[in-house]
């Protein structure tokens, strides 16, 4: 890698578009240099330290998107559960078992397009109970909200809004057809405006080329995005990519790293799909990611909690409280 743009990187400017595509032309036999210099970024910017943060399901299934990786979707027999918004009480109850197994930041996520005001009201009331009885940031993942909604949650004690662009612009209407990459877009936009801060990201391996997971990343950037979770493909029986090839670890390892030199000052959250990389999840956490989600997904479980600080550990990262 020429010195200059190493030095750039170091110093807190992240590639160019130019540059990434150059690195993602690389032979995987290169990965470790990929991997030392992930490293170094990140320890430069965020030391040893992980953010640690948990969500709950809180409204299950009947979805009428059509995304083509959810198991929570209307359109498609996947045997999700289903349910309607959870209690104050239910959401309480984890938010303060995650709290105590280390987590900073705590999000109500609820299936479908959007959340019909009735419901809005009732969330509104948990994440008051949430900021009454907690320490923790509140985060909200409610889909497809407007400036004004956003205003509300955060006059209710919500600091962040999470809502994934899931891939690349050119790639998205493979992924969805029901809604478009600009909503997903403006809605960022009108939670910025807001005030909230924004986690946004995707899943890779839905058969999307390299090319697609560098432009989602460039575009986060262009948005001001500076949380940005990643997620990796958990192909779900009955969804239509049940049957997609899962990327190697390697693939993975290639495509965070440079995420990492894209976005130097970033907090990059592994999440759903992580357990594919196995015992590399200590690589993940060595070389390149300072975010992880604890205590289980949407419809997945994940990892025991006491096997998720045992990863910690053994890529010698501390969690913040």
């Amino acid at each position: 890698m020429r010195q200059e743009i190493k030095a750039r990187v170091l110093a807190g400017e992240g590639l160019s578009g130019e540059e990434a595509f150059e690195l993602a032309g690389w032979p995987l036999e290169r990965l470790g240099e990929l991997l030392e210099l992930s490293r170094e970024v990140r320890m430069r910017f965020s030391g040893r330290e992980i953010d640690l943060c948990s969500i709950i399901n809180a409204r299950s299934g009947l979805c009428g998107e059509d995304c083509r990786f959810c198991a929570q979707s209307s359109r498609y027999n996947t045997g999700a559960e289903v349910y309607p918004l959870i209690s104050a009480e239910k959401a309480l109850e984890k938010a303060r078992r995650m709290e105590a197994s280390g987590a900073k930041r705590f999000s109500l996520i609820i299936s479908g397009r959007g959340i019909g005001e009735k419901d809005f009201e009732k969330t509104l009331e948990i994440y008051r109970t949430l900021r009454a009885e907690t320490r923790l940031e509140l985060c909200a993942s409610l889909g497809i909200i407007d400036r004004e909604k956003a205003l509300r949650l955060r006059e209710a004690g919500v600091t962040m809004y999470h809502h994934n662009v899931e891939t690349g612009r050119r790639y998205f209407p493979h992924i969805c057809t029901t809604h478009t990459f600009e909503e997903r877009v403006a809605t960022i936009k009108a939670a910025q405006s807001a005030g909230l801060k924004v986690c946004s990201g995707g899943i890779i391996g839905m058969g999307e080329a390299m090319a697609d997971r560098l432009e989602m990343v460039l575009e986060l950037r262009e948005l001001g995005v500076k949380w940005v979770p990643v997620n990796i493909l958990n192909p779900i029986q009955g969804t239509p990519l049940a049957g997609q090839e899962q990327l190697s670890a390697e693939e993975i390892l290639k495509t965070i790293a440079i995420f990492r030199l894209i976005m130097p000052r970033a907090v990059l959250r592994l999440c759903g799909g992580r357990e594919q990389l196995g015992e590399k999840q200590v690589d993940a956490l060595f070389a390149v990611i300072n975010g992880m989600m604890i205590g289980g997904y949407l419809t997945t479980p994940g990892n025991e909690i006491g096997k998720d600080f045992e990863i910690i550990e053994a890529a010698g990262l501390r969690y913040k409280r």
